[in-house]
């Protein structure tokens, strides 16, 4: 169990986070990541703010390029300290919900055979190892972009002056280009990056290994229905199948709990997503350097990447949910009571009615999800490269 979570474990506690409660946690450890997380808070909140009056400036002064820019960082940091806080609020149903995951775990080599545990665990851990990194990779490319700018063109080539810069845009009240508060700056900033990065890394992270323990119950079900031979005893038949709804109701049980904790932040996700899509190609198209190009495009692709990954565990649970009343139909029942037929059916119907993961009511999460998203963010793309050709 602890080997789906570990990825998501590493990065809440870079950022102060205990999501649930672990065996051997003292209360030292719980202040220190108390005190981890405030820290965190504390700076990701003055330099959004700093942000948020550095675009209302470049709006004002008619800097749409400038105001487009900033606006992605802040989309970026709103929806990190989103999914940092909801995690925090439903810390206690988070619990529950990863207790009776474990609770019904497969344990034991035979049991983990039968639910081929194996390859879900070597699928979900390579999933969430690419996708990490990737996002590791975004966010120290922004963070180190201008140091590197002014290392390389400036100190190593001397091809043209860059000057220090920082990694975000964002209002300083002082000159802070030839002073030493230019490094607490860039440190400041370096560490908002990370913090926001992290705690957008450690939800998805975490909801991955949720979504697919989620696949791996309803594939079980769906096989033990598919494969189980009929005795001919209307008793031992009907035990079994009273086993495998308590089994279905548990797993629906849960899908709704996780929906519980998870929806809102994916909710946000999707909404902010879109306009960070949006402002990330529009300033690709409005003629950037070369060396920015590329950074843009790795912000583009990551914040691409993590909403298809979201829309494809999504429709991973879907498809599971959904092959349970096929591998149902698919047993071989033909000569069985008709009581028993009568209850394949109500079985049958039952699992025709989806089970979807959801952001809130508004949204079942699907990969048609994904095109969905991208339509909007186009227009939205369309409607900002109309008001700066004006």
């Amino acid at each position: 169990m602890e080997k789906f979570t570990q990825y998501s474990t590493f990065f809440y506690t870079a950022v102060g986070i205990d999501p649930y409660v672990r065996k051997g946690d003292s209360k030292q450890s719980t202040l220190r990541a108390r005190i981890v997380f405030l820290a965190n808070v504390i700076n990701l909140t003055i330099v959004a703010v700093c942000e948020s009056i550095y675009a209302y400036s470049a709006f004002q002064e008619k800097k749409l390029l400038e105001a487009v820019t900033v606006m992605s960082y802040i989309g970026f940091v709103f929806v990190g300290m989103s999914k940092m806080f909801f995690i925090q609020w439903k810390k206690t149903v988070l619990n529950e919900i990863l207790e009776d995951l474990e609770a019904i775990f497969p344990k034991g080599k035979v049991q983990e055979e039968k639910y081929d545990l194996p390859k879900y665990l070597r699928t979900c851990s390579g999933i969430c190892l690419t996708y990490a990194s990737l996002y590791s990779l975004l966010i120290w490319t922004f963070n180190l972009f201008s140091v590197m700018e002014y290392l390389v063109y400036e100190k190593w080539l001397k091809t043209r002056v860059v000057g220090k810069g920082l990694p975000y845009l964002m209002y300083v009240p002082w000159k802070w280009e030839d002073s030493w508060s230019y490094y607490p700056l860039l440190f400041s900033q370096n560490f908002a990056g990370y913090t926001a990065a992290a705690g957008q890394i450690s939800t998805d992270l975490l909801f991955c290994a949720v979504a697919t323990q989620l696949v791996m119950h309803f594939d079980f079900l769906s096989s033990r229905m598919m494969t189980h031979k009929l005795s001919g005893n209307w008793k031992k038949d009907s035990k079994f199948l009273s086993d495998m709804v308590r089994y279905h109701e548990r797993i629906l049980r849960l899908t709704d709990v996780v929906n519980d904790v998870f929806g809102v932040p994916l909710l946000l996700n999707f909404m902010v997503s879109s306009f960070v899509i949006c402002f990330v190609g529009f300033q690709m198209t409005v003629g950037v350097a070369p060396d920015m190009v590329v950074k843009l495009f790795l912000f583009l692709f990551s914040s691409m990447s993590q909403v298809y990954l979201i829309c494809h565990y999504g429709q991973m649970v879907a498809d599971a949910s959904f092959g349970l009343s096929v591998a149902t139909y698919s047993q071989n029942w033909v000569h069985a009571d008709v009581r028993y037929k009568r209850a394949l059916v109500i079985i049958i119907s039952r699992a025709q009615n989806v089970t979807f993961l959801k952001a809130t009511i508004f949204l079942n999460i699907t990969r048609s999800s994904m095109t969905d998203l991208l339509q909007i963010s186009y227009k939205f793309f369309a409607l900002l490269r109309t008001m700066y050709a004006q």
